[in-house]
């Protein structure tokens, strides 16, 4: 358990100029008598691709540190703009608000701030050269990140634990190297046997439908095409006798013989008809 413990922070001076301090109220407290002072810093980023850029702005000392709850304001001054690059000026950046107990940080703020130019025709042409007299800063205090830290305070109960703690019945309890993962290989064991079980029902059926000839499938069916044909009644040309076809033939014949001699009796009726004279009266 930390025997300091972070209340709030508030950024009073916000928004501001480039140029003007930094100045946050911070409200904290301590539940046990500490033998050394708090330390309080605030640290810069001058810029996102480097560390070289940051700047601590400020640090301070705080105590003897009374129990209780304890409010201070905390004043930092601003960047120096020669050892920030131009590009890095403008945008977001971040400021970082920590606290260290015997030169172990135990709580650290990390709050974002976006830099721009205090009228709205200086940010659509920013000069090529930054104004930092026209730069205006704003501090995004409702949504900083905190990160707490576990340390050693001033008893060595309060050191948080460096290994963890023992356990004996581990070491009495038996192995369970070998069940380990059993559940699991049983499942992908039964798994393959099934896939093999599938392979092998279809190979079987495969070979049975292979072993019937083509052409005897194929006479099969025609067979039972033509079996079909004769059972509805259609005439087999190729089943029909000579003697049939015969009698077919001398029938036609007949009635061909029978239709002249009709013809030949009109004719002759027509002609005695014609040669009888017809009398006309007067």
């Amino acid at each position: 358990m930390s025997v300091v413990s972070l209340l709030g922070v508030k950024v009073v001076n916000n928004p501001a100029m480039f140029t003007d301090k930094y100045q946050f109220e911070i409200t904290f407290e301590c539940l046990e008598q500490l033998e050394h002072d708090l330390e309080w810093k605030l640290t810069y980023v001058g810029s996102a691709t480097s560390d070289q850029h940051d700047q601590e702005l400020d640090s301070l000392l705080v105590g003897p540190v009374p129990v209780g709850v304890n409010k201070f304001l905390f004043e930092a001054d601003s960047p120096d703009i020669s050892r920030i690059p131009d590009a890095d000026i403008l945008g977001v950046t971040v400021v970082l608000l920590t606290c260290s107990y015997d030169n172990r940080e135990f709580v650290r703020v990390g709050y974002y701030v976006n830099n721009e130019y205090d009228t709205p025709e200086l940010n659509a042409e920013p000069p090529a050269k930054p104004l930092v007299e026209r730069v205006r800063r704003n501090v995004l205090a409702e949504k900083p990140r905190v990160t707490r830290f576990a340390i050693k305070w001033d008893s060595e109960a309060s050191a948080p634990a460096e290994f963890p703690p023992e356990q004996p019945e581990a070491d009495l309890a038996a192995a369970d190297e070998e069940d380990y993962g059993a559940e699991e290989r049983e499942e992908e064991e039964a798994e393959e046997a099934a896939a093999e079980g599938e392979a092998a029902g279809q190979n079987g059926e495969d070979a049975e439908m292979g072993g019937v000839p083509a052409e005897a499938g194929a006479e099969g069916e025609n067979g039972q095409a033509e079996d079909e044909m004769s059972e509805d009644g259609s005439v087999d040309l190729e089943g029909e006798s000579e003697e049939e076809l015969e009698e077919l033939e001398e029938g036609e014949g007949e009635g061909e013989g029978e239709a002249v001699e009709g013809e030949d009796e009109a004719m002759e009726v027509d002609e005695a008809a014609a040669a009888k004279p017809v009398a006309v009266s007067s």
